[in-house]
């Protein structure tokens, strides 16, 4: 390995002198400037192992030089060492202060510079490769973690599609809501994680539906005030199932199952919650699951026009839905109707 050596300094003997030293260590090569500015700009554009810097010099100090050199990203850990004919201690805090790793002062003993420089050097290549091998195992711990996530995503998945097994549902449902529910939460500006959380955890809106008898489940026609009474338990029975999680991922779908009936003007259900009160997963997957299941053919009923779902839903913002939860998703009519080629349902 050949270490990169930038030696700025105004004096044309001092420039030739550390450079013959650092010849002299071996696996080195010096970059030389006489102009500060000059120095600093290759600096921030280009990699250095080493900077030996003077602190006396025309149109910018050494000190100077070190405040911009450690403002650049990327450039906070080179080692950096000033050389100074200024023996005050002064001088000496001020450079530390400035982001010095080292200092010598004129003139400067031959063998203490090789040693101190290979110092830097040495504690550089140290450093850089901790660095890689953080970089590592965070690569592997990333990898690690993926495999975890895809797995717990499977199994939500799977649990989900449980539910609309028995429900005259289909898996691309499950998909298709869940996609407009993410899409919803980007514009409402939701950190990136909680996007991404909504998406794992929406398809497990409707899981209480395992708890509901057949024949009301599947009744073909209009259920009768009892029977919709127990089917509205479903939404308890969905947070009661996976309530209690270490999984973040459940406890966000225990909150949505149990939230996403509720109504803006709190006429939903099982809670009765007005506005804000609902939690903001369960307001955005209402329109999302409404949205799309009004667009869904069913066996007891036909798919609704993509214009009367969206009259439908623009109908009910502020009663059924939150308003701005139902602008969001209306001003991205596009990636709606690309979600909806997307996942299709199956034949």
């Amino acid at each position: 390995m050949t270490y990169r050596v930038l030696i700025v300094d105004d004096a044309e003997i001092n420039l030739i002198l550390f450079e013959a030293l650092i010849k002299r260590m071996g696996n080195s090569e010096a970059i030389k400037f006489s102009n500060a500015l000059q120095g600093l700009a290759w600096a921030k554009e280009n990699d250095a192992d080493l900077v030996i810097v003077d602190y006396m010099m025309p149109e910018l100090n050494g000190m100077e030089f070190i405040h911009q050199f450690r403002a650049t990203p990327g450039k906070e850990d080179i080692p950096v060492l000033m050389i100074t004919a200024n023996d005050q201690k002064q001088v000496r805090y001020r450079a530390l202060d400035a982001g010095a790793t080292d200092f010598l002062t004129k003139p400067v003993d031959k063998i203490e510079f090789m040693a101190r420089a290979n110092n830097m050097l040495q504690l550089g290549a140290s450093r850089k490769s901790l660095a890689d091998r953080a970089a590592w195992l965070a690569e592997e711990v990333r990898k690690a973690t993926f495999e975890i996530v895809q797995r717990e995503r499977e199994t939500v998945i799977r649990l989900s599609k449980a539910a609309e097994y028995r429900d005259p549902e289909t898996g691309a449902h499950i998909l298709r809501m869940a996609h407009y529910s993410e899409l919803i939460a980007t514009g409402l500006g939701l950190p990136k994680a909680e996007q991404e959380l909504l998406l794992e955890a929406a398809p497990m809106h409707d899981i209480g539906k395992v708890g509901i008898a057949d024949n009301i489940l599947l009744k073909p026609g209009r259920l009768t005030p009892e029977e919709f009474e127990f089917m509205k338990q479903h939404a308890v029975f969905g947070y009661e199932i996976l309530k209690g999680s270490s999984s973040r991922v459940l406890q966000a779908g225990a909150d949505i199952a149990l939230g996403h009936h509720e109504k803006f003007d709190g006429s939903g259900y099982p809670q009765g919650l007005v506005g804000d009160a609902i939690p903001i997963f369960s307001r955005i997957v209402a329109v999302a699951d409404v949205f799309d299941a009004l667009t869904s053919e069913r066996p007891y009923k036909k798919a609704w026009s993509l214009e009367q779902a969206t009259e439908h839903i623009k109908a009910g913002a502020g009663t059924h839905f939150d308003p701005q939860c139902v602008e969001i998703f209306l001003s991205k009519w596009a990636d709606v109707l690309e979600i909806r080629h997307r996942f299709t349902d199956d034949a």
